[in-house]
């Protein structure tokens, strides 16, 4: 099924509904926001631009719909790696598609939207940020706000050479038309958003995604064409196969442990060698200065291995993430460093955590963006951890700002400076280090008349530093198998429609928030066999008890949903939430897109505030019909029956005449979509479904047809 997202205007009622209801956006709470110290400043430089802080979500899951981006904003995201865009916007892609149990595999590759879709969501998210920042919903200090956005195309020089991904980046570079579009929808409460001043240039750089195995000269073609043609900044997303089969096979397999991973072989042999990538940012270089340009690296991109296991289906091949790609890649980043120094800017994503980020930005390493952790317990919830132990540790050290951080984090600042700037001097910054408090290193040379020494120290703290750590992390026990082999505990208990543990893990760690809770009232009674006799005529028999015991209950928004299976991983009982519990369609169009898929959608075109459930359960059609003062009406395709809304009670039923006797409607079906009306629907819900009943029903539905029974 594709991805559906909502538009703009949506989910702008739905988040500010949601804040002022339950003090949360798209379902993260206020505690898992980042709120910085307003003493330190985390800020850091990307292509020549500041941005509040050098964390983001990378060009992955997590930034690939207006939720998921505005999610990571809140967690502390200030670099958006949005996903990759590329030519084929209609990719079929296995599903499920994402394995975070162990280290974390997935087969997805690209965007799963339309090009122009992707487009749309990127500028509506850059617009809602905006509309936060206006707003201050965010406790900020001035400078924490500041976002970037980084685009990220691939996955061929011709692709990207189309007029469809050519046309993408100039309207990111100049988003004037898109805005306009968007900001003319506006209206109602949100019409005040209609005039701010947004910036039409929503992204000024791009990060180059190449397929693997592509040749050396197609990768410096395509990135002369950016600098050249295009006018962006230029990152080159480098592979871990840069180490060499015989190293990383060496590192995974034997240092670390994974002696299941089985390498592709024929990927180290076409992908780029360290002495092409050499060639290549050293002839560029001269390009994008010439271009008033940036031109940086960064590590890394996935690994590519076989696939031996069953939980993707059939494919040869998978993309290895997590804790034995940070080993690998942090080894190449320290490599560089040592080669070109801080010639190049080298931004960073593999396997980063809460616990290795601040390593990380030690390290000088800019930005710093993660995937496969915040798919882990806890989702985007877990980024703004990352950012208060680098505070934490800024305080303990005595340090305001990122630079002096990268001096004193490991305690090789003064080294540094004394070999950089000689005894004297040197001497004089290693004693203002070990200060441990009001340490301000850029002002100390300033004074000295050397102020512009200050990002040359930085730059090899961060060297240094980063060497220290990768020979650490080849050593350090949480990156070995032994300690990554274990997946999420499941129990002996198996998920239906209703009632389940109410752990809501399932809830964080969907990417694109697609599950979400609603409140029921628990059901407990007998139901009601309709069985046909003939024409005209039908029978009354007795059920069996149907019971939801809890009002907690958890459903999905299939229109952000794309399966890719991550809550069924992190969910304690087995059957997967994405296909087990309630799905909810935004309309006739989507679910008819899913005829596989039980699940429902709501109509909102009754007269006298009426509402229509229409869906599919045990694959087979009903409708309920709620309207205020009248029985509820519930039909399948052999009977219509007539109940009372407040016992649940048929008073009423036909047969149609196609209906073939012996046809039996079971009204347990009627009491869970009942329920589930009101869950969607009741007062103070600020689900997906609500938000979308209320934008097509501006004036709200009313009181009898979201009343509990």
């Amino acid at each position: 099924m594709e991805l559906h997202p909502q538009p703009l205007e949506v989910l702008l009622l739905r988040a500010f509904d949601e804040l002022e209801r339950r003090d949360a956006i798209f379902d993260l709470p206020r505690p898992k926001w980042w709120t910085p110290d307003a003493s330190l400043d985390l800020s850091c430089t990307f292509r020549g631009e500041v941005a509040g802080a050098p964390a983001g979500p990378a060009a992955g899951p997590q930034s690939q719909l207006i939720q998921n981006i505005v999610l990571s904003y809140l967690a502390g995201g200030r670099v958006i790696e949005l996903k990759t865009v590329q030519v084929d916007d209609r990719l079929e892609i296995p599903r499920p598609c994402i394995d975070a149990r162990t280290v974390g595999y997935n087969v997805e590759w690209s965007q799963e939207l339309r090009v122009e879709d992707a487009l749309s969501e990127y500028v509506g998210a850059w617009m809602f940020l905006k509309i936060l920042q206006e707003e201050r919903v965010l406790e900020l200090p001035p400078g924490s706000e500041r976002v970037l956005f980084d685009m990220s195309v691939g996955y061929d020089l011709a692709g990207i050479k189309t007029r469809k991904v050519t046309d993408f980046v100039r309207r990111m570079l100049d988003a004037r038309e898109e805005i306009d579009r968007l900001r003319s929808r506006l209206s109602g409460p949100l019409a005040k958003y209609r005039d701010l001043d947004y910036d039409p240039k929503v992204a000024a750089g791009i990060t180059l995604s190449t397929f693997h195995g592509c040749p050396a000269d197609e990768i410096e073609a395509i990135c002369t064409y950016l600098l050249e043609e295009l006018g962006v900044h230029t990152i080159i997303k480098l592979n871990p196969t840069l180490l060499g089969l015989e190293e990383v096979d060496s590192l995974v397999r034997g240092e670390l442990g994974y002696e299941h991973v089985e390498l592709d072989a024929g990927a180290f042999d076409h992908d780029l060698k360290w002495d092409e990538m050499e060639g290549i940012v050293t002839r560029l270089e001269s390009k994008a200065q010439a271009a008033g340009l940036t031109l940086g690296v960064k590590f890394t991109n996935t690994l590519v291995v076989k696939n031996k296991d069953s939980f993707f289906p059939n494919d040869e091949l998978m993309y290895l993430s997590g804790a034995p790609l940070h080993v690998i890649s942090i080894e190449l980043a320290a490599r560089f460093r040592e080669r070109f120094g801080d010639r190049f800017a080298v931004s960073f994503s593999a396997g980063i955590d809460r616990k290795n980020y601040p390593h990380a930005v030690a390290g000088d390493l800019a930005p710093i963006t993660t995937c496969t952790d915040l798919l882990r317990a806890g989702g985007y919830g877990r980024l703004s951890g990352y950012l208060l132990d680098v505070e934490k540790q800024m305080t303990k050290l005595g340090v305001k700002n990122r630079g002096d951080y990268v001096l004193a984090a490991r305690g090789l600042g003064g080294e540094v400076a004394r070999e950089a700037l000689g005894a004297e001097l040197g001497g004089a910054v290693a004693e203002h280090l070990a200060r441990g408090e009001g340490v301000d290193v850029a002002a100390l040379l300033s004074e000295r008349g050397v102020g512009e020494r200050y990002a040359e120290l930085v730059g090899l703290a961060g060297t240094r530093n980063l060497r220290a750590y990768a020979d650490e992390a080849r050593q350090d026990p949480r990156y070995g198998f032994a300690k990554n082999k274990k997946p999420p505990r499941k129990i002996d208990s198996a998920l239906w429609l209703f009632d389940c543990i109410s752990c809501d893990k399932c809830i964080p760690v969907c990417p694109n928030d697609a599950n979400f809770f609603v409140t029921i009232d628990p059901i407990a009674q007998e139901w009601e066999r309709v069985v046909v006799e003939g024409p005209g005529k039908v029978a009354l028999q007795a059920g069996e008890p149907y019971a939801a015991e809890r009002d907690h209950q958890i459903a999905n928004f299939a229109d952000f949903c794309n399966e890719c299976g991550n809550c069924d991983v992190f969910c304690p009982e087995t059957g997967g939430p994405y296909k087990i519990k309630p799905r909810f369609f935004s309309g006739e169009a989507s679910y008819r897109e899913a005829p596989e898929h039980d699940g429902f959608y709501l109509e909102h075109v009754l007269p006298a505030g009426g509402v229509r459930l229409r869906g599919r359960i045990d694959g087979v059609e009903h409708t309920l019909v709620r309207s205020p003062g009248a029985p509820d009406r519930f039909e399948d395709d052999g009977v219509a029956v007539e109940l009372d809304p407040e016992t649940g009670k048929v008073i009423g039923a036909r047969p149609f005449f196609r209906a073939k006797p012996g046809h039996e409607l079971h009204t347990w079906r009627y009491l869970a979509m009942r329920a589930l009306l009101h869950g969607v629907l009741a007062e103070g819900s600020t689900n997906p479904v609500a938000a979308a009943h209320a934008a097509a029903d501006p004036a709200g539905p009313l009181a009898g047809a979201t009343s509990s029974s």
